[in-house]
């Protein structure tokens, strides 16, 4: 039974008995009753009293008499001014708790046939992956399975930008500086060693404008655009449109090193996708579609050559699509793609998890598909997400920009094998199994430190503080598990029954009640595209354990049908918590 549903339905019709008025379903606020006055569930009266032409106290004591009469599982009621605050009897309760326990899918929605297309990660092919990819990567693969919980058919992708000037640095450097070097050769992980080249690329080019400033006289500007490597680049990319066969064979070993890499990275850190799209194949299709785009006078052209489109009424700008010389810009790549993933899959939405900084890009990408008539333009949403910063001083890139992604998870690795072996909550593990603790631990700590937060926000990341076993934290919640499923194994009796007590104590209800929340914490989650909803109910499920885990005694009890009662829902408990934790993609260990 969903009681907030029940509870408005009776309230609408309390409202058409004592009033004669007829109220919408979402004029009808129940919430949990806050927790410094009694009571389960709250509701707010303050919009009938025009209809009653009474006092908020008076209005809220009516419709809780008509709904004593109507609903048998009301035990009483209090009324602060305009609040209507109902205690449900502890038997309703338990019948809810027997429903959850033997329901395995408890929490899952009913399929929706609703198409769901989500693109992240997204990284350039010429540089490692970094902390805003990690980011990025644990909020798309949660809110995948987010989306997926509430009933619908998930597809994760990804697009590699894996062509353009970019990349043609990294491959110019490597032919002067590389002298045939590569990962294999150098012990080096495919993604950090083209991105060494990156970075030396950098140093060549400093030093040349450097140079051409000093003794040819040139403005900074002047030499910014004539360094010789710079010119060289151009002219590779310039050779590899123009399908060069001895460039496009350097570019596909190149990024081949760099997918390698990436691959590596994926694994570790548990998230993965289901189709890659490339810029490279996706580029020339955005060109064909705004051509056309201009044939059909949908966007226009300017003197120069260049085509723009017109999105003035649509509160937006002028956008460029096209350049004079007929080189695409950045959203030209992403019409194309948009049209390919749309042939690909007939997507009823498209999700992309990309930084705010590109706020206004996916604004204009989103109207411009609907200038061009586009079927799957309205589906289009932007999940945008803040930065991440690290308390100064902490973890420097190998490359010296950015907080590099490997060097990150190493570090929370050797944090959490540090911590946890300080605390002693590896007694008796093998080695194996304590590494193999450690990644479990390491891992859910930056993961959930990182989900806890909406992804709109800016957060920083204290790797230390998210490994604390007490805290608002991933470990906090993986101990909670590990130490419910202790007492499992040491309960021989049979837990796997219905229960039947006419009172609970109040660390019993109170546990129930935050089971009961579960399926809410799902659809909010997935209403608002916020992983850090299901984060932040799987910590208060843990914390609300661990306080009637210290006020009761779960297996020592003089009457066994209370051992049993506890063991149940300690084990329900864990279920769920196990099952949240696997929608942030944050495995629970067993012992801990």
């Amino acid at each position: 039974m969903n009681i907030e549903a029940t509870l408005k339905q009776n309230t609408i019709a309390a409202v058409k008995k004592l009033y004669d008025a007829a109220i919408e379903l979402n004029s009808v606020t129940v919430n949990d009753t806050r927790k410094e006055f009694e009571g389960d569930l709250t509701i707010v009266v303050f919009p009938f009293v025009r209809f009653a032409r009474k006092k908020p106290e008076q209005v809220a004591t009516e419709i809780a008499e008509y709904l004593q009469q109507q609903l048998d599982f009301i035990s009483h009621f209090n009324v602060v001014k305009g609040f209507l605050n109902l205690s449900l009897k502890d038997t309703y309760w338990l019948h809810t708790f027997n429903e959850i326990a033997h329901n395995e899918t408890y929490g899952q929605q009913e399929p929706t046939n609703k198409k769901v297309l989500l693109e992240y990660i997204g990284p350039n092919t010429n540089k490692p992956l970094h902390l805003g990819h990690i980011r990025n990567m644990f909020i798309g693969f949660a809110t995948a399975n987010v989306l997926s919980a509430n009933g619908h058919d998930v597809h994760k992708v990804t697009i590699y930008n894996d062509r353009g000037i970019a990349v043609c640095k990294s491959m110019i450097a490597w032919q002067k500086t590389g002298k045939g070097e590569t990962p294999e050769s150098t012990g080096i992980k495919g993604d950090h060693f083209v991105g060494k080249y990156y970075v030396a690329y950098d140093k060549i080019y400093q030093a040349q404008v450097a140079e051409l400033v000093e003794k040819e006289g040139m403005t900074e500007k002047e030499a910014k655009q004539k360094a010789p490597i710079l010119l060289e680049a151009r002219e590779m990319l310039l050779k590899w449109e123009a399908n060069d066969p001895e460039i496009r064979q350097l570019w596909e070993t190149m990024n081949g090193w760099v997918y390698n890499g990436f691959f590596d990275t994926y694994k570790k850190l548990g998230v993965d996708y289901e189709k890659p799209y490339y810029e490279s194949g996706t580029y020339l299709l955005g060109k064909e579609m705004v051509l056309k785009g201009l044939k059909d006078e949908v966007f226009y052209q300017k003197e120069d050559s260049s085509i723009w489109v017109d999105l003035t009424e649509k509160q937006l700008d002028h956008k460029l699509l096209l350049r004079s010389d007929g080189t695409s810009v950045y959203i030209t790549q992403d019409l194309g793609i948009a049209e390919l993933r749309y042939q690909d899959y007939q997507m009823d939405q498209s999700i992309y998890v990309v930084g705010d900084e590109q706020n206004y890009h996916f604004k204009v990408l989103q109207k411009t598909l609907e200038v061009m008539q586009k079927p799957y333009a309205s589906g289009i949403y932007h999940l945008s997400y803040g930065m991440v910063d690290l308390p100064t001083g902490k973890m420097k890139s190998r490359e010296g920009t950015t907080v590099d992604a490997d060097d990150l998870v190493q570090e929370m690795l050797e944090t959490a094998a540090k911590h946890t072996a300080e605390l002693g909550k590896t007694e008796g593990f093998s080695e194996a199994e304590a590494n193999e603790l450690y990644q479990t631990i390491g891992l859910g700590a930056l993961k959930y430190f990182i989900l806890k937060v909406n992804p709109q926000k800016r957060m920083l990341f204290n790797p230390k503080e998210s490994i604390d076993f007490l805290g608002h934290t991933g470990p906090f919640i993986q101990y909670s598990h590990a130490r419910i499923q202790s007492i499992l194994r040491k309960y021989t009796g049979d837990y796997a029954q219905n229960f039947n007590f006419e009172s609970l104590q109040s660390a019993e209800k109170e546990l129930i009640q935050q089971l009961y929340r579960y399926p809410a914490a799902i659809v909010e989650a997935g209403r608002d595209y916020d992983p850090s909803v299901i984060a932040n109910y799987a910590y208060q499920l843990a914390k609300i354990f661990n306080k009637f885990y210290n006020e009761l005694p779960i297996l020592n009890n003089e009457d066994e049908k209370v051992s049993a009662f506890r063991v149940s829902l300690a084990a329900t408990t864990a279920r769920i918590i196990r099952q949240a934790m696997k929608i942030l993609g944050i495995d629970v260990p067993d012992r801990m």
